[in-house]
């Protein structure tokens, strides 16, 4: 089985243009064809956290589903971290992650199984500035990686500018993949958002979104794989 997973951090859907536009957003959204995305500052910072990205439009201008890891009422996701999964698939589990750090910070696990094929993991996440931080929010999450199925995948902003500085805990038994430069959206040059596959999962491809759509619609550039599980 084929799927495409994404990573988008939509910067509480505020663009490089100035403008709050959440419709872009879901613009952008619809055109990755993709089957699990997570994103990041998906709900706005402060009060309520409500969600930067109305849930009522994704159900309605959308063919995706919202995995129900909501840290409060009003919010899209956890500590910013969102994930949507294609309608079709069936999310069988949710989890919430607090991670270790100075600032909040946490991630967001799903439970996939689609109607053929074996069942798989998806944690969304976005990791904090300090690679000190990053080193121990990373151990954790390969934690929950481990404890999962291989066909397992870690999504996210990981803020991360070297090629492996405090990613080297995911590093030890995961493959970890740089779709391409995705910051600053505008002119790219670091590959931030980034994703960690288990051994059940094949990469296929991967890629960037560089559309000029993409360039003004917020501060990262969406990124991409497309890998394959087992039968």
């Amino acid at each position: 089985m084929r799927l495409r997973l994404a990573s988008y951090n939509i910067r509480k859907a505020m663009g490089t243009d100035g403008r709050r536009d959440p419709g872009r957003i879901l613009d952008i959204l619809n055109g990755l064809d993709a089957d699990v995305v997570a994103l990041q500052e998906a709900d706005r910072r402060f009060g309520g956290r409500p969600a930067a990205l109305d849930p009522r439009l994704i159900e309605r201008a959308s063919d995706f589903q919202i995995a129900a890891v909501q840290g409060s009422p009003l919010s899209l996701g956890f500590h910013g971290n969102a994930l949507l999964v294609r309608r079709g698939l069936r999310v069988v589990e949710t989890v919430r992650i607090d991670l270790p750090g100075l600032e909040p910070r946490g991630a967001v696990l799903a439970g996939i199984v689609a109607a053929r094929g074996p069942p798989m993991t998806v944690i969304g996440t976005h990791l904090g500035l300090l690679r000190t931080w990053r080193r121990r929010q990373a151990t954790v999450l390969a934690g929950w990686l481990a404890d999962r199925a291989p066909a397992a995948a870690l999504l996210g902003d990981f803020n991360e500018w070297a090629r492996l500085g405090g990613l080297a805990p995911l590093a030890a038994r995961h493959r970890i993949v740089a779709p391409g430069a995705s910051f600053h959206a505008v002119r790219p040059v670091a590959k931030l958002d980034r994703v960690a596959l288990g051994s059940g999962l094949a990469l296929q491809g991967a890629g960037v979104v560089e559309t000029g759509k993409a360039r003004l619609a917020s501060d990262h550039l969406p990124v991409w794989v497309d890998v394959t599980l087992a039968d």
